[in-house]
């Protein structure tokens, strides 16, 4: 076998029978990825296959272990976009492709590891696509979720292959698949072990090229997308419902046209922002090595504790759940049984996985030693007499290199470790309900934690695949901070004769995953009620509880854990809770009846759809929107202002994990830069009290500044 590097990006090798193989192998890098040098080399390959007559197949692999190849450069997407280069870089690819797909003799791309984007655009431009069965092998088109279209061929190739219906479903979802589920959806043609990947490939090979087949018949009803304020989806399945009733080439240039358009845009901005803050909180920035931690202890074995235990087990920490009831236990134990069996249900783990995880639990409610233990998370009651009676137990019966943190929601991490030995060793660490769901982890830093425990709990989160994201010690910390203010004027709007399905309607038509009164329901009206109660002594005003919410909490209606709260739920039927009425006090009228004009962003990349959901005119639900987010700006600021967060990034990628903040957004400071700062406070100038800005936004609105300043950091 003979090699000829063209370029490190892409190495050549000629076997004794005309195979060519090409290897992506991105020197110093542990993923292939699509950039300008990576194009020119693949076109520079091309030339060569196209002008040698002993070719007589090619082979498109990978040298990496877990990655075939990752899709495009984002970042250089991301700059392309903002420098108008984008339409020019999609083109030449789109041609370059176009090149493999027309060779005269048979293509295979031989896939191991993650095949993404335009990795896997590549593998459709090939005749045949074959996969190793390795766990790492993971297949799809995730660019909807970024805001953008497969247009390297994606929207255009793939329904050809497996049918309009097919596609969509993949498309739309950007999911990544396992090998088994893209062979059962045709995305790929074969699979086989890992170690027989060549030797497969070149079986096709040798089979020559396939006979033409026709293309999948278009669907009689045109598909259409679900609705969402992503215009992704709906701009993909366009070009799907057309790709088959036009050329090749006709459907590309709609896939082109697309993405240039979407790219352009601040909503798909700021997905591809998310994306690289996902990865940067992913890796974090310490050097120091990482400890694995093997052994720990939950004392609370609620719904939060039970939570917390089972995502340790899963994820091979052995743990001791403890709790001073035996009903909490069982009921505890319970709850890990069910999210266990819902993974093994949902196909998220294996039935043997399951088991191990469920054996690395033993439960008790005997608080004795804990010698191997090496991090302790309480999650008892949201009570600080009880969480200082249980600090001060532990810190006597733990040994000292071990960390003591808790998973208190808004009480003082510096009060819990002033009742300890080693304050030095305490910590927050902050989950979120669901905990087998919620990504994200508040780590607390008490004014007593040393750099050390830090370093030690954000390796921990990242260790046990949680999203960490630093926060001082502070009532709230910061994603109940800058929640709670929102959820309490939205409950002070319903007391006041809003319709719960004008603000919450309101609210998901801007980009929020539920309206804040849903929101209330699920959290508990009751735990919500405790909450305001703790940030009230600090925030004041901002954090009062308006008089419903304790009228709801007296009457039982707690939400959807007791049937009823804002609605009544009945099944998966959610319903308007007429038992409210006696306790709102103003008859129902709208902002904009009420002298709040509709705020209208300084450019259209953002365009809200209009919100319908009550009989006042189309833009009223836009201004309530804004009313409510303009809270959570304020607070955020004022995070940043206190020194609470280090970053904008921090405070805006924790509201977008914590709270689903819309993520085409950016989150509330990003969004506050796009709308204006100045206007944002201009629309509020006539209130006072819990809208009174703070200083950091008065100095941004008078100086012209942002929160994020055009710089290579912030893009």
């Amino acid at each position: 076998m003979t090699s000829s590097p063209v370029s490190p990006l892409i190495r050549r090798e000629m076997d004794d029978s005309g195979v060519c193989l090409l290897i992506f192998d991105r020197p110093d890098s542990g993923a292939n990825i699509f950039d300008a040098g990576t194009l020119d080399a693949l076109s520079a390959h091309l030339d060569f296959i196209e002008d040698e007559s002993a070719v007589s197949g090619v082979i498109v692999t990978s040298a990496k272990k877990f990655i075939f190849i990752a899709g495009a450069d984002l970042q250089t997407l991301l700059q392309q976009a903002q420098s108008g280069e984008m339409r020019a870089f999609i083109a030449r690819g789109q041609r370059i492709f176009n090149r493999l797909a027309a060779l005269k003799i048979p293509t295979v791309a031989a896939i191991h590891g993650a095949c993404a984007g335009g990795g896997y655009e590549l593998a459709l431009a090939c005749d045949y696509r074959v996969a190793s069965d390795a766990p790492a092998t993971r297949i799809g088109l995730p660019e909807t979720t970024l805001g953008l279209v497969p247009a390297w061929g994606g929207a255009t190739r793939l329904p050809r292959l497996i049918g309009p219906e097919k596609a969509t479903e993949v498309i739309l979802k950007g999911k990544l698949y396992s090998a088994s589920e893209a062979l059962q959806l045709g995305l790929v043609g074969e699979v086989v072990p890992e170690e027989r990947l060549l030797a497969a490939a070149h079986e096709i090979v040798r089979a020559g090229k396939p006979e033409s087949e026709a293309a999948a018949r278009a669907t009689s009803k045109p598909i259409e997308a679900p609705r969402s304020q992503n215009p992704a989806p709906a701009r993909a399945a366009a070009i799907i419902n057309q790709s088959l009733t036009s050329s090749i080439d006709e459907s590309l240039a709609r896939e082109l046209d697309a993405i240039v358009e979407l790219g352009g845009t601040e909503s798909t901005r700021n997905l591809i922002r998310n994306f690289f803050l996902a990865d940067r909180y992913r890796k974090g920035t310490s050097k120091a090595p990482n400890e694995k931690m093997a052994h720990a202890a939950v004392i609370g074995a609620g719904v939060m504790g039970s939570g917390i235990a089972q995502w340790l087990s899963a994820r091979g920490v052995s743990v001791i759940l403890r709790d001073v009831n035996s009903e909490v236990v069982s009921a505890g134990l319970a709850k890990v049984e069910k999210t266990y069996g819902e993974a093994v249900k949902r196909g998220i783990m294996s039935e043997e996985k399951a088991k191990e995880g469920r054996a690395r639990i033993v439960a008790s409610t005997d608080p004795g030693p804990m010698r191997d233990v090496q991090i302790v998370i309480e999650a008892a009651s949201e009570k600080i007499e009880i969480k200082l009676e249980i600090f001060g137990d532990l810190d006597a019966r733990m040994k000292d290199t071990a960390i003591l943190a808790t998973n208190t929601s808004a009480l003082s991490i510096s009060a819990l470790a002033a009742k300890t030995k080693s304050p030095q060793r305490v910590i927050g660490l902050h989950f979120f309900n669901p905990v087998s769901r919620m990504k994200l982890i508040e780590v607390v830093v008490a004014e007593q934690t040393s750099e050390e425990t830090k370093e030690r709990a954000l390796a921990f989160a990242r260790q046990i695949g949680k999203l960490p994201v630093v926060v001082r010690d502070s009532p709230g910390f910061l994603v109940n901070r800058v929640l709670f203010p929102y959820l309490l004027e939205a409950a002070e709007l319903f007391e006041n004769g809003l319709e719960a399905k004008e603000i919450d309607g309101a609210l998901v038509e801007w980009g929020m995953p539920m309206g804040p009164l849903r929101l209330i329901d699920e959290i508990g009206v009751d735990i919500t009620v405790d909450i305001a109660a703790t940030l009230e002594n600090s925030l004041g005003g901002r954090a009062h509880t308006p008089a419903i919410l304790e009228e709801m909490r007296a009457a039982k209606l707690l939400g959807r854990k007791s049937g009823s709260g804002f609605y009544k739920y009945e099944g998966k039927t959610q319903l308007p809770n007429d038992a409210l009425e006696s306790w709102r006090t103003v008859p129902a009228c709208h902002p904009a009846q009420r002298g709040e004009g509709p705020l209208k962003p300084p450019d259209e990349d953002i365009r809200e759809v209009p919100f319908r959901a009550s009989p006042v005119r189309d833009d009223s639900g836009e201004a309530l929107a804004h009313r409510l987010v303009f809270l959570m700006v304020n607070e955020a600021a004022r995070c940043l202002e206190e020194k609470v967060v280090a970053s904008p990034e921090d405070a805006d990628y924790g509201m977008i994990l914590g709270t689903g903040f819309a993520p085409l957004r950016g989150g509330p400071l990003r969004f506050a830069d796009h709308f204006g700062i100045g206007n944002m406070l201009a629309a509020v100038s006539q209130h006072g009290g819990k809208f009174e800005p703070c200083a950091l936004l008065r100095q941004h609105a008078a100086d012209g500044t942002k929160f994020y300043e055009v710089t290579a950091r912030s893009t």
